[in-house]
């Protein structure tokens, strides 16, 4: 089975439906897929969890589907979410100064993806 952690960076909300539609694809196909939240993707989480916001299926289909890793501590406070981001049940990644280890996930076989 293929590993793929795919890393989102920007706060572009685009790229990060893209990001998830596909980890969701890929998951429906076997593989064994996770979402980091890093940068500032971090910040999109408030409104994806607005029940308002037209992405919002999509968001809660990913949490569902467990493919969320989770999300950066140093970004999500710098950012000014880290609270949010904690409500919405993401696991708060820190093991490099404060932010996720791209070579965990290496080390771990996955295939690193950035967006």
């Amino acid at each position: 089975m293929q590993k793929m952690a795919l890393f989102a960076f920007r706060g572009e909300m685009g790229c990060f439906i893209h990001v998830m539609l596909n980890a969701i694809d890929m998951k429906e196909k076997g593989f064994e897929v996770v979402v980091v939240l890093e940068g500032e993707s971090v910040k999109l989480v408030g409104e994806l969890a607005k029940d308002t916001n037209p992405m919002h299926k999509l968001f809660e289909k990913t949490k569902s589907l467990g493919i969320f890793a989770g999300a950066c501590k140093a970004c999500s406070h710098n950012f000014g979410v880290l609270d949010v981001v904690k409500k919405e049940g993401f696991t708060i990644l820190e093991e490099m100064n404060g932010h996720p280890s791209i070579a965990r996930f290496i080390e771990s076989g996955y295939t690193i993806l950035t967006f």
